[in-house]
């Protein structure tokens, strides 16, 4: 492990594999079962369909965040994420971001000592 590694950018690693973990264990249940994955989302009632504006908005906030932090910090591929996002889960993609984004932050610190 590298001396990059801080505490919060592990617990954010941490958090990106049981974003990952939890979403696809449930994705795979939709597949099995050959549920209607996008009007569950939309049609379960409106408990269901508030979660899943606030998530949304909550997603495109923090994928705007992710481009415009990485181009700032020179993170090269910052796009991935968000394109990860779509692929994956952005509950694995954006704290894998933020994880990426602490090491970035503690080699510049380190660079300009």
């Amino acid at each position: 492990m590298t001396r990059d590694w801080t505490p919060l950018a592990l617990t954010y690693l941490v958090l990106a594999v049981a974003g990952l973990v939890g979403t696809w264990w449930f994705n795979a249940l939709a597949i099995i079962q050959m549920a209607d994955f996008i009007g569950d989302l939309v049609s379960s009632g409106p408990a269901v369909s508030s979660i899943t504006v606030d998530l949304l908005i909550a997603a495109v906030a923090g994928s705007v965040f992710v481009l415009v932090e990485a181009r700032r910090l020179g993170m090269r591929f910052g796009w991935l994420y968000v394109l990860g996002s779509a692929v994956t889960a952005f509950a694995f993609t954006f704290p894998l971001f933020l994880a990426m984004r602490q090491r970035r932050l503690v080699r510049a610190a380190r660079a300009t000592t």
